[in-house]
């Protein structure tokens, strides 16, 4: 979240001071649960919902059965009768054939045309680029940029960031002095792309002629030409492609670039449109010793992913998923979150991504609007009719009744949270009542890649694949956070059970994880 992982860091008041506890606290209690309570509640919950969720098949049941029954016992004369009845009044059969066959056209040609994903990619940067947190410090520390009370806050971050060992930093900032450059920052980015586009083209077998759209969302770094055109050149791409270069928007961008390319795709029949999120490093690490703005240098790390959408009704049978929804809510009309992720100068002149300490909150604010949104498209009735009844009687009678929160987890099966930091995906655990195993693919993504932005939810479906976990039906949810400041949802379905494709990021080492973090 735009380096908000760690927003409990009260990076405002610059002394060490402000860095806050992050972890949840595990009571262990000696006495049992009351399991005849539990059990009872449980199955009691389950069965309304069964029953309100399928109200309408229960009614339709006994509905079509009576009718059947009816039809049985008619008899010739009764199927004669009817069959003079519909000639005298072949008008009206008629107009309501053509009224039908009207409608089903009007339909067909109108429906939204569903998008398929047929597969992606995330890029892994070599083992040489890793950044083990004392070769972080020592390069910090050699750099001579930062003052003691300055690294002592750098290394408290990285302790507490819920980040490992294995995160991987742009070649530039391994060099003492770094060497932060355009040239530089132009290599990283190209890397990040092209790596993650090759292994999409070859897992797909999808030649680059053949993408009709192409979709490009960095933050920070917005060359010229743009980071699409660079794609363009390196693939040799059509020259009617419709390309897109999507800047500033934050780690929350590449669902805004997948609902771009889903509104695309229901204009341009039969085509292919590629997503490439990315977030470069090289040329906006921050030199300083403000406090609120050295988050983002202990956070973000270097990471990119690849998308291939589909509108062909011939992919379905070999795409992984199918877009369900896309949700955005932006909060920039409020003034406190537009500014919440800044970049600016601090006073000495050098420039960075400053964190307000109202970041949480206000990142909760937009949480509830955009599940406020999404929670009817998703949710099932039973859990709408108990919100809207929860709502109501605290309305009307007490006003000191906690609302009902409604339970996701009926809705999704896997939960993509944006690993922006430790502290956001505790935060959502507990806000959203979801199990350790629900946030496990954020928490490990976290630890191994670090905070790679927009791409970070990718990282993390690709965690659940490579544990086996996707299957045909399921359903995803991958929420982000950005700069303006923006919450995204996407849900997708599962068309099939999903195995990792070839050259993934956890391809090697799955089966160390989940690790055990620290508290």
């Amino acid at each position: 979240m735009d380096g908000g992982g760690d927003a409990q860091v009260n990076a405002g008041h610059g002394s060490d001071s402000c860095v806050a506890e992050v972890g949840v606290q595990i009571h262990h209690s000696r006495r049992l649960p009351d399991f005849l309570q539990s059990v009872n509640l449980k199955y009691v919950k389950l069965g309304y919902h069964y029953l309100v969720s399928n109200l309408l098949t229960l009614c339709l049941i006994p509905t079509m059965a009576v009718i059947l029954v009816e039809a049985s016992q008619m008899n010739p004369d009764d199927i004669r009768q009817l069959w003079l009845h519909l000639q005298y009044n072949l008008v009206s059969v008629i107009v309501c054939s053509a009224v039908l066959v009207f409608g089903s056209t009007v339909y067909i040609m109108t429906r939204p045309r569903p998008v398929y994903l047929v597969d992606y990619s995330c890029y892994r940067a070599p083992d040489e680029l890793k950044a083990p947190f004392e070769r972080f410090m020592n390069h910090s520390r050699l750099t001579g940029d930062f003052d003691e009370s300055s690294l002592e806050f750098q290394r408290k971050i990285l302790e507490r960031s819920g980040l490992g060992e294995e995160t991987y930093v742009p070649e530039a900032m391994h060099f003492i002095p770094p060497r932060p450059s355009m040239a530089a920052a132009r290599e990283e980015s190209e890397k990040v792309m092209f790596g993650a586009l090759d292994t999409l083209f070859v897992n797909t077998s999808v030649k680059p002629k053949n993408i009709g759209i192409l979709v490009v969302n960095c933050s920070l770094f917005n060359p010229t030409p743009s980071l699409s055109a660079m794609i363009v050149n390196k693939y040799k791409l059509r020259g009617n492609i419709r390309s897109f270069n999507l800047g500033g928007m934050g780690c929350s961008a590449g669902v805004i670039a997948i609902d771009l390319a889903k509104e695309l795709l229901q204009v341009h029949r039969n085509t292919y449109a590629v997503v490439v999120s990315t977030e470069n490093i090289t040329q906006n690490w921050y030199f300083g010793n403000k406090k609120s703005m050295l988050i983002p240098n202990c956070l973000f790390r270097v990471g990119g992913s690849a998308v291939l959408l589909s509108n062909k009704s011939a992919d379905r049978r070999h795409a992984k998923y199918k877009l369900v929804h896309v949700v955005r809510t932006h909060k920039g009309a409020d003034d406190k979150a537009f500014r919440c992720v800044y970049q600016e100068q601090d006073d000495a002149g050098k420039t960075g991504v400053s964190l307000s300490k109202d970041l949480m909150a206000i990142a909760g604010g937009a949480l509830k609007t955009n599940i406020t949104t999404l929670g009817p498209l998703v949710l099932p009735i039973s859990e709408q009719l108990l919100f809207f009844a929860t709502l109501v009687v605290k309305k009307l009678f007490n006003k000191n009744i906690k609302p009902y929160i409604p339970d996701f987890k009926l809705a999704f099966d896997h939960f993509c949270i944006h690993a922006g930091g430790r502290a956001v995906i505790d935060e959502l655990e507990k806000n959203l009542q979801l199990l350790p195993i629900h946030v496990e693919a954020s928490r490990m993504t976290l630890h191994r890649f670090g905070n790679t932005s927009s791409s970070s939810i990718w990282y993390e479906l690709a965690y659940t694949e490579a544990k086996g976990r996707m299957r045909k039906g399921h359903r995803v949810w991958q929420i982000a956070f950005g700069s303006g400041f923006k919450c995204n949802s996407a849900v997708w379905q599962a068309l099939r059970n999903v195995k990792p494709s070839h050259s993934g990021p956890w391809e090697d080492c799955i089966d160390n994880y989940p690790v055990k973090l620290l508290l």
